[in-house]
Parts: structure tokens; sequence; C-alpha cells
């Protein structure tokens, strides 16, 4: 087993409105060619809502993608805190930074570290990052040399690019965040569980649809939770996404996934928040916290906090 090349499936196996006039009534849509019934609350019912259609909408979502796209094309100012745990729970290393993506006259983006300041074994004698969930989230969102010819165009879905192990982590990883309930190779033992919108896997969950409120926007709320029954044999323990009602933009989504194997277990829960900014949407906020363990290598705990500012 390529246990190098499946580290990020476990850090990140996470990276698819208000009842304001009674108490909601759920309701079910069972006529959807998706087989299993989808809770609706007596607003969405009212609406004349359409829940294959969203169910279709949240499998071809891209504008979640294309959030994260965009922010390598516009400067922005990121607030960043790790903190790495040991087996006990104590803190075994820090790091703290405020950092600036600068755009250049050609289009590249450069990361400027104002401050920044570690504790423990966060960095190696040599300089390098001393623990890979860092690393990735360093690779995934800061430079500190020109990378030029970016863009936000996400038609044709997710672009490969070489064949090392942080370009095929990095894969892996846009499939589990912004198309979750997919299918995604490379990860043993777990076989089809991820892929939650398929029959087999769909009977052990629960979907429900509501419209809130979220930061001050009509929203519809879509969740998925397991069953009772299913509670500790599924892969995911939560997925809820909030949609904006005018356009189905996500304005924010929470992931918490966990699995075990003898081989390998990981617990991640994540939650992310984006901003519409002039005519675009960006993420401003991500939270990860997740623990990972491979067979022969050490188990990695982590907290990560990213404040954005554009």
């Amino acid at each position: 087993m390529a246990k190098n090349n499946i580290y990020i499936t476990f850090l990140f196996i996470t990276f698819r409105l208000l009842c304001t006039d009674t108490i909601c009534h759920a309701q079910y849509d069972t006529s959807s060619r998706f087989a299993i019934p989808i809770e609706l609350d007596s607003v969405v019912v009212k609406s004349g809502f359409d829940p294959k259609a969203f169910i279709r909408r949240v499998q071809n979502d891209t504008t979640f993608y294309k959030a994260f796209r965009s922010m390598h094309l516009v400067p922005f100012t990121s607030v960043n805190s790790f903190i790495a745990y040991n087996k006990q729970g104590g803190i075994a290393a820090t790091m703290h930074n405020n950092t600036r993506q600068k755009i250049d006259n050609n289009g590249c983006r450069i990361t400027e570290t104002k401050e920044q300041h570690a504790t423990g074994d966060f960095f190696k004698r040599n300089g390098g990052l001393n623990y890979y969930t860092a690393e990735l989230f360093n690779n995934l969102f800061f430079s500190d040399t020109p990378v030029c010819h970016q863009d936000d165009i996400v038609a044709g879905g997710f672009v490969k690019y070489g064949g090392g192990r942080m370009e095929k982590n990095k894969y892996e990883l846009k499939q589990l965040i912004f198309n979750p309930g997919s299918k995604v190779s490379g990860i043993p033992f777990m076989g089809d569980r991820a892929s939650i919108f398929d029959d087999e896997e769909a009977v052990k969950y629960d979907f429900k649809i509501k419209r809130e409120l979220y930061e001050g926007q009509e929203s519809y709320m879509f969740s998925i939770t397991p069953k009772p029954a299913y509670n500790h044999k599924v892969v995911y323990n939560e997925l809820v996404t909030w949609f904006r009602c005018s356009d189905f933009s996500i304005l924010a989504r929470n992931y918490s996934l966990s699995f075990s194997t003898l081989f390998y277990s990981f617990n991640v829960v994540m939650k992310v928040q984006t901003r519409q900014i002039g005519t675009k949407l960006y993420p401003v906020s991500i939270q990860y916290n997740g623990t990972w363990h491979v067979i022969s290598k050490k188990t990695e705990q982590m907290r990560v906090d990213m404040e954005v500012t554009y």
C-alpha cells in the first residue's frame, strides 16, 4: 500500500430559510429519481421546490471550486493558526502567521509573510515543515515564489498536474472537498462508502432540506446525516451545505468524516465559509480539525484556522 500517496485522503476526506410563519412540519419527496426520501420543511414544500433538480445541482455544483480558484487571482491577507497535538491531547507545536498575497503586473501571485511565530518541532532543522497537514495547506494557499497563468475556469472538471505525491494528493482533495459524495480512488478498503448518493450508500443516511437565513441571506440548508443504525459504519458523520436561494451558490459547507481499518484511521471536521465580494464568491474562513494515522507512521492531530480578507 502506498502510504505516502494517501495521506491527504485522511487529512481531508472531508477538501457535495428560516420557517418564518409556522413551525415546520416535515414532508417527504417520493417522486424524485433519487430513490431515497428527502425530508422537506413546510416552507420548501409550499415554494414548489423540485428536489430532483436540487440533488442534481448538489452533485454538479462548481461554485465552491470556482471560489477557491478565484483566490489565486486577487490580493488578500490571511491570519493563520496551526496547532499540533500530542497523543495525550497536549500542544506539541504551533505556528501563527500573517500573510499577504500580492499580484504582480503579469498576473502572477506570490505570498509575503508579514509576521510569524512558531513553537515546538513545527519546523525541521532545514526549515521545512515537520507536519504534513501544514505542508499541504502551505502548498494549496501560499507560495514564496511567483505562480503564473492562474485562472478560475472550472469547466471540464478537475485538472491533475504532474505525477508527484503532492499533486496526486491535491487532486484527491479537490474531489473530496468540491464534489463530496463522489467515489475517490486510491483509498484502500473503503470501497464505495464515500459515494453517498449511490443507492447502496444513500439508504444509510437521512437527507433533509430546509429554508433558512444564513448570515442574513436566504438559503437552502441541505444536510446529510447517518441513520442511527449506521452510526460508526459510514464515512460521513455529517455533511451540511448552505446554498443561496437566488443562484444556488454555496455560502458554507461543514464536513465531518471518519473511518478506521487495521491499516489506517482518520477523523476530520472541516468548516468553510464564502462571501460575495464584487461579482465573485471567495472563501473567507477555513477551519480544519483532524486526526489521522497510517500504520508505521506517527499519528498526526492538528487544528488549522484561516481567516481571509480581500
